[in-house]
Formats: structure tokens, sequence, C-alpha cells
């Protein structure tokens, strides 16, 4: 097993970060051929997923997700805390802290359209994210 974290800085919410070629790195450096990857982001405001890296489909998700917690309704997060990210919050835990992918032949297994990357969901602007990537096989 191969464990190593990177980070990644963000410029603020809504901010769509492309990490395949640090899964892909990381990969490589622990030289395990088959097996899977692991990612975890050690933060509540920020999330993991698989996309197609392309401004249409990165403006549709930042849409649903505004649907889904909108940015005008008040949230109890907010009351309790007074820090306004409590969309924040509900938007990291609807999409997910983590992501496993198939390690083949020394390779994350992603789709041809298929990137990973990393959901600044918070509105604080200007974040460095944490992710620890684990490697099995």
């Amino acid at each position: 097993m191969y464990r190593t974290t990177f980070t990644v800085t963000t410029h603020g919410e809504g901010d769509i970060c492309n990490i395949t070629s640090h899964v892909q790195r990381a990969v490589h450096e622990s030289g395990i051929d088959n097996g899977i990857v692991h990612l975890f982001v050690t933060h509540s405001t920020a999330a993991l997923t698989t996309i197609e890296y392309e401004e249409g489909v990165l403006a549709d998700l930042q849409r649903a997700l505004s649907v889904l917690a909108p940015n005008d309704i008040p949230y109890a997060h907010d009351r309790a805390w007074g820090d306004g990210n409590g969309r924040s919050h509900v938007k990291a835990a609807l999409v997910g802290p983590s992501l496993t992918i198939p390690v083949s032949n020394g390779m994350p297994v992603c789709g041809t359209w298929q990137q990973v990357v990393l959901l600044e969901l918070d509105v604080r602007k200007g974040r460095t994210r944490s992710i620890i990537c684990t490697v099995a096989g």
C-alpha cells in the first residue's frame, strides 16, 4: 500500500479543479500495477467526483448544486456559527468527500471523457485543500 497527501489551492466557491494529473502521479509513484486508488478530501466544504472537464457541463454541475442547496435560503448552520457557509456544507455532503477508482496497468481507469475533480464549495476565497491519496493492490 502507498499513501501520500497532496494539496490544491482554490480560488473560491464554485471552483472546480481538475486533479487527474495528481492522481496519475500518485499511482505512478506507488509502483502498483493493479488495484485501487482511494481519495479523501479532509474538509467539510469540499468534495470529490468525476466529470467531463468541459465548460458547459461544469456550469451545469454548478447550477444543479445551487438548485439543491440555494444561496438565498436560511441555513441553521449559519444561525449557529454566523459564517454563511451552510449551503457549502450541504453541497459537500451531497457530493461526498471520497472517491475510489480502479487501477490497471499502473494507471487510474477513467473513461475517455472522465476526469477527477475537487469541488470548492466554501464561500471563503482562496482555500488550500488537502487530499489523502491511498493506492492499494
